[in-house]
C-alpha cells in the first residue's frame, strides 16, 4: 500500500487566493500633478494652522509682557503716590482718594479691575466695593512677589473665588507687584487687563506671518509646477520604454526557446536517431557474422542512444511544447506524462471532453502542471501520479496528486532550501493570472495540487 493511502488526508493550504497581483499602473501625469497640488495645499493649510497657533502664543506672551510693563509703570507713577496708611484702617478719606486716582488714571479700555491686598489676603481696596474687606488666601506666586519684590503677569484664572466679579468681563490678564505705605508696610497691587489685545495682536502677527510664509509657499509651488510636469513626462516616457523592453525581452525569450528547441529537434535529436538505427543495424550484422559479444555491446550502445533521445525529447517539451499551441493543453499534458512514464512512474490522465480555454489559461495550466510533475519525478519518490482536468460552469480545475513521501509545506514556505523556490514561484504565477492555487501535503501523505481558474 502506498504512503498516500495510509496517512491522514492533509488540509488545503492556499498559495494564491484568486486575486491578481496588482500590475504596474501606467504613470498618469495629470493625476500625479493633481496629487502633488493637493499635498501642497494641505501643507499650506497645516502651516497656516501652525502659524495661527504660534501667533496666538506669541501674542499672548507679548500681551503678558506689555501688561506687566504697564502695571509696573502705573504702580510707580500713579498708585504708589496715592497710597496712605489710612487704607490699612479703612479710612473713608483714604479710600475716596485712591478710588479717584484709580478711576481717573488707571481704569480704562484696557484695565477693568484694580485690587490692593494686604499680605494676609485681605482686600483693602478695589474699584468693586463689594470686594473691600473680603479675605482670600494669596497664591504662592503672589506671596513670592511680596517677599521678593518684582512684577509678574499671567492669564487670570477666573474660577478662583476672588475673581467672581471679573467673570462677566471674559478672559483677562492679571499683573501684580508690591507697593508700600508711607510707613513701609508692603501691599500687593493687582490690575486686570482685557484679553482682547491678545486677539488683536495675534491677528497682526498672523497677517505678517501669512503674508511672507504663505506667499512664499505659493510662489514655490508655482515655480516648481513646470519642473514637476517635465519630470513626470520623463518618468512616463521611461516607464513606456521599460515596458517595451520587458515585452521585447519576453518575446525574445520565447523566440529563443523556440529556436533552441527547433535546433535540437532538427539537429542533435535527428542525428542521434540516425546513429541509433546505424548502431542497431551494426549489431544485427555482428550477430550474423558470429560476433555475439560485439553485437551485445552494440545493442547496449543503441539503447543508450535511444534513452538519450527520450531525455532530449522530454527536455524539448519543457523548453518549448509545440503541442500546446498546435494540439492544445491535453496533448501537451500527454507529452509531460510521457516524460514521467519514461522514469517508470505510472501517470493517469483524466480530461473532460471538449475542454476549451484561452491561450493564457492553457499556458498557466501547462506551467503549473509542468512544475508539479517535475517535483513529483525529482523529489517525491512517487510511483504514481494522477492528473485531472475538468470544467464546472465558469471554473476550470486542474488537480494533480501523487503517492510520494510528501513534505511539510509550512517549513518549505517559511525557509526554502537554497535554490528551491518552487512553491513561491507557483503561487506568484497563479496569483498574477488571478487563479486559485491550493496545496495539500504532509510527510508520508503524498502531495495534491489544485489550480482553479475562473473563465469569466
Amino acid at each position: 500500500m502506498s504512503p498516500a493511502s495510509t496517512a491522514p488526508r492533509p488540509d488545503w493550504i492556499p498559495l494564491a487566493a484568486g486575486t491578481p497581483i496588482r500590475e504596474e499602473v501606467p504613470l498618469q501625469r495629470r493625476r500625479v500633478f493633481v496629487q502633488v497640488i493637493v499635498v501642497a495645499v494641505l501643507v499650506i493649510i497645516v502651516v497656516a494652522l501652525v502659524g495661527v497657533f504660534a501667533a496666538r502664543r506669541l501674542a499672548e506672551s507679548e500681551a503678558v509682557n506689555d501688561a506687566a510693563a504697564t502695571a509696573d509703570l502705573l504702580a510707580d507713577t500713579v498708585v504708589q503716590p496715592a497710597i496712605v496708611d489710612g487704607l490699612l484702617t479703612g479710612d473713608p478719606a483714604a479710600l475716596a482718594a485712591i478710588d479717584t486716582v484709580v478711576r481717573e488714571h488707571v481704569l480704562g479700555d484696557s484695565i477693568v479691575r484694580v485690587k490692593i491686598w494686604e499680605p494676609d489676603g485681605r482686600i483693602i481696596y478695589s474699584d468693586e466695593p463689594a470686594l473691600i474687606g473680603l479675605t482670600f488666601p494669596l497664591g504662592e506666586d503672589e506671596r513670592d512677589v511680596l517677599n521678593n519684590p518684582q512684577i509678574r503677569a499671567d492669564v487670570s484664572d477666573l474660577d478662583e473665588p476672588e475673581n467672581v466679579y471679573e467673570r462677566e468681563a471674559g478672559k483677562l490678564l492679571e499683573a501684580y507687584r508690591p507697593v508700600w505705605t508711607p510707613s513701609g508696610r508692603p501691599l500687593l497691587f493687582e490690575s486686570y487687563f482685557r484679553y482682547d489685545e491678545v486677539t488683536a495682536r495675534s491677528g497682526q502677527l498672523w497677517r505678517g506671518f501669512a503674508g511672507v510664509t504663505l506667499s512664499s509657499l505659493l510662489l514655490l509651488v508655482v515655480l516648481l509646477s513646470p519642473v514637476l510636469w517635465r519630470l513626470l513626462d520623463r518618468l512616463r516616457r521611461a516607464q513606456t520604454q521599460r515596458e517595451a523592453l520587458l515585452q521585447h525581452a519576453v518575446e525574445a525569450s520565447a523566440d529563443e526557446r523556440k529556436r533552441i528547441a527547433g535546433a535540437l529537434h532538427d539537429g542533435a535529436v535527428q542525428d542521434l536517431a540516425a546513429t541509433s538505427f546505424a548502431v542497431a543495424g551494426a549489431a544485427e550484422r555482428a550477430e550474423a557474422l558470429g560476433q555475439p559479444e560485439l553485437a551485445a555491446e552494440l545493442r547496449v550502445a543503441a539503447r543508450t542512444v535511444r534513452t538519450s533521445i527520450g531525455g532530449l525529447r522530454s527536455l524539448l517539451v519543457e523548453i518549448y511544447p509545440p503541442s500546446l499551441a498546435t494540439a492544445g493543453l491535453p496533448t501537451a499534458l500527454e507529452d509531460l506524462a510521457a516524460a514521467l512514464r519514461s522514469r517508470n512512474i505510472v501517470v493517469s490522465l483524466d480530461f473532460d471532453e471538449e475542454v476549451t480555454m484561452s491561450a493564457e489559461h492553457q499556458q498557466l495550466m501547462f506551467r503549473v502542471a509542468q512544475e508539479c510533475l517535475n517535483n513529483a519525478a525529482r523529489h517525491s519518490t512517487a510511483t504514481r501520479v494522477d492528473l485531472r482536468l475538468h470544467r464546472s460552469k465558469d471554473l476550470l480545475t486542474l488537480e494533480i496528486s501523487d503517492n510520494g513521501r510528501g513534505f511539510d509545506p509550512n517549513s518549505k514556505l517559511a525557509d526554502p532550501e537554497e535554490g528551491h523556490f518552487g512553491l513561491r514561484v507557483l503561487g506568484d504565477v497563479a496569483a498574477r493570472a488571478g487563479a486559485e492555487l491550493d496545496l495539500a501535503t504532509a510527510p508520508g501523505a503524498g502531495t495534491r495540487w489544485r489550480l482553479r481558474v475562473a473563465t469569466r
